[in-house]
């Protein structure tokens, strides 16, 4: 089997229609859909919005089927606060599934990335394919002028109509890598109302507001994966795996057998029994199954 089977039903409604408002520049008053996750950047990014005078309503979207994971815990936990959050900001709250377009242009081609030899990342793909385009399209389809985020990062817009993309003021938040493959057309009608702040002005300003999740935990990782090791989630997914040797990529002796592949990733700690050094994943070689890794953590192969 080399795809486990995904129950992708029939999407169940679209979402309730956004309130439709007039056309609007960026500065004046306006309908905007903000992508609400439940987490404390989405919901201030919506407080900012309506503190600003916006027709503001919150769009919770679900991206993976939880159940079929056995996780339906993580998916419930989310939307029940990111509707809190809009019952307490007094704004609109609305649903919207996109299961079977993250399936299909995300995860099929990670799992086929992690095959090729690659380490993709499914944060930038679902950036560029479900935020800022399912998404947007279902937002501005439905009344929205704007779309917005919770996301580090900032616009610029140009004379000549285009809108770049910049870091956060936030160094250590700034995700705008993950946006970089975002369309211009895309970009055009996004909105970013944390790139100027700082992550501790924005616990406190949802603090100061009383929002119930402004201590909460910044999510990490994949939350379908629950609490398994990514390689016992991710192995479900893949074909069956072959051993293959793990060499050392400076002597070229061969230290351990690594267990497959898409297993390992470029610059994650690889480890190897009965050596007392740390070592690291440095290079595959998918033709010959051969894993490549590194002693320490500052190796050069690491930096290539």
């Amino acid at each position: 089997q080399t795809m486990k089977a995904v129950r992708v039903l029939a999407l169940r409604g679209r979402g309730r229609e956004l309130g439709r408002g007039p056309a609007c520049s960026e500065r004046k008053l306006c309908t905007v859909a903000v992508g609400v996750s439940g987490g404390v950047d989405s919901s201030v990014a919506a407080l900012l919005l309506k503190r600003a005078g916006h027709d503001v309503i919150g769009v919770h979207m679900t991206n993976w089927d939880f159940e079929d994971e056995g996780t339906a815990w993580c998916g419930e936990k989310e939307r029940e606060d990111a509707r809190k959050v809009c019952e307490q900001l007094g704004i609109g709250f609305t649903e919207v599934s996109f299961v079977k377009e993250y399936w299909k242009r995300v995860f099929e081609p990670f799992v086929a990335g992690l095959c090729a030899g690659g380490t993709p990342n499914p944060d930038v793909s679902c950036n560029r394919h479900i935020k800022f385009d399912a998404f947007t399209k279902h937002a501005l389809s439905n009344g929205a002028a704007w779309v917005a985020t919770g996301h580090y990062a900032r616009l610029r817009r140009t004379e000549c109509g285009r809108t770049e993309l910049l870091s956060a003021l936030d160094e250590e938040k700034d995700q705008s890598y993950f946006l970089a493959t975002v369309r211009q057309e895309a970009l055009r009608t996004s909105l970013f109302p944390l790139g100027e702040l700082h992550k501790p002005q924005v616990r406190a300003i949802a603090a100061a507001a009383g929002l119930h999740v402004a201590a909460k935990r910044d999510s990490t990782g994949l939350c379908f994966v629950g609490k398994r090791r990514f390689r016992n989630f991710i192995v479900d997914y893949l074909p069956p795996q072959r051993e293959g040797p793990m060499v050392d990529i400076d002597s070229h002796a061969t230290i351990a057998t690594h267990e497959g592949l898409p297993l390992y990733t470029h610059g994650q700690r690889a480890r190897v029994g009965g050596l007392p050094s740390r070592w690291y994943v440095a290079d595959k070689d998918v033709v010959s199954n051969t894993l490549y890794v590194c002693e320490g953590g500052e190796h050069p192969a690491l930096r290539t």
